[in-house]
């Protein structure tokens, strides 16, 4: 009896270990989670119709410091064509989504391209046509990036690989050829931020810059952060290092008769986006229209039609009128004397308004009526 009740007793005890055994490897499973990446894809600038990349794969390296093929994890990206130029005002393609990862040192990132890459520039005739980008070094064994961050079980770290469109595509003079040679760089949201605005006139096609100044002597390694307003006028920056910055919009066309707009004092929060509120209207260039009426003791108003509002200007005592900040084109200007002066009205045509210059008219006599 005393046997039996031992026996009892020791498959009971093995009972309760199995079962708080069990549930303690469960819990410990719970709480180690695995770290996982996500990776997303922006572009930070391009002027042409599209370039499409293919991409084959993203992969990652651990510790280890060798090169071997073997030490690359791939991160099962699924396989894809992105045309670059969809991927501005906000706009990004997500690569990898929380990817289960190993803990450690992540090295660097791969950006492995496929042979199905083109671009579309317009002709002669401003007619779009396809080429092929060439991408040897691309193919062979991707594009690396260095990322040396830490990772730790239980995070999800966000990873944005910038591709800068205008410095990757290399026309190659009497060839004919236009090769791919990717420049990107790889932030992270914990350590950068993001500037987002919209610039009017939408229709006005505008890079928007920042620029990281590095803590070091010299203008060197600044660093140029940029992006292309997309059609409705929006635009975002990313990467974007914690720092106050002066956004800078510079219309494409040199010949805009917009002319380079900054807005000051912007600050950047790592892992935060900034939106820069209302929407930022460019301003326009504009120059200055001037001269002198010769007949005494008349008030003469100089007058010009700008976009179907008037601008007008009525002389000093000097005779002096001064036409200030009229867009730059070429206009008719209606010079129109008091009431009961009895000189007549006079129009001068074909009068150029330049950027930052004054037309000065000279010395102006009005005929009598």
């Amino acid at each position: 009896m005393r046997v039996i009740n031992k026996i009892k007793i020791f498959l009971l005890s093995l009972v309760f270990l199995c079962f708080f055994g069990c549930h303690n490897s469960e819990s410990n499973n719970t709480n180690l989670q695995a770290p996982t990446i996500t990776i997303k894809l922006v572009d930070e600038s391009g002027d042409f119709e599209e370039v499409n990349i293919e991409v084959v794969d993203v992969m990652i390296k651990m510790d280890n410091n060798h090169d071997s093929e073997n030490e690359w994890i791939s991160l099962n990206s699924n396989q894809k064509i992105i045309n670059l130029l969809d991927l501005t005002g906000g706009v990004h393609e997500v690569l990898v989504d929380k990817f289960p990862i190993p803990t450690g040192t992540l090295k660097q990132i791969r950006l492995v391209l496929g042979d199905h890459n083109t671009i579309v520039v317009k002709n002669n005739l401003d007619v779009g046509e396809t080429h092929d980008l060439k991408t040897p070094s691309a193919q062979q064994s991707g594009l690396k990036l260095k990322v040396d961050t830490v990772i730790e079980e239980g995070f999800t770290y966000d990873f944005v690989i910038d591709f800068d469109v205008d410095k990757s595509v290399i026309i190659a003079g009497k060839s004919g050829n236009i090769n791919l040679k990717p420049v990107m760089r790889v932030t992270t949201a914990v350590s950068s931020g993001i500037i987002e605005g919209t610039v009017l006139p939408s229709d006005e096609p505008v890079v928007a810059s920042v620029i990281n100044t590095k803590e070091t002597p010299g203008t060197e390694d600044d660093e140029v952060i940029s992006a292309y307003t997309n059609y409705t006028g929006d635009f975002a920056l990313w990467g974007v290092p914690t720092r106050t910055y002066e956004v800078i919009l510079t219309p494409i066309d040199s010949n805009s008769k917009y002319k380079v707009t900054t807005i000051a004092d912007v600050e950047v929060t790592n892992g935060e986006i900034t939106v820069i509120e209302p929407a930022i209207e460019l301003a326009l260039k504009t120059g200055t229209i001037t001269g002198k009426i010769l007949n005494k003791n008349v008030v003469v108003t100089a007058s010009t039609i700008i976009d179907s509002n008037v601008m007008r200007a009525d002389t000093n005592t000097e005779g002096v009128f001064l036409l200030d900040n009229v867009p730059i084109g070429v206009y008719k200007i209606t010079l129109t004397p008091a009431k009961g002066s009895g000189l007549a009205i006079i129009e001068l045509n074909n009068e150029e308004v330049r950027e930052d210059e004054t037309n000065d008219l000279g010395a102006i006599t009005l005929p009598d009526a």
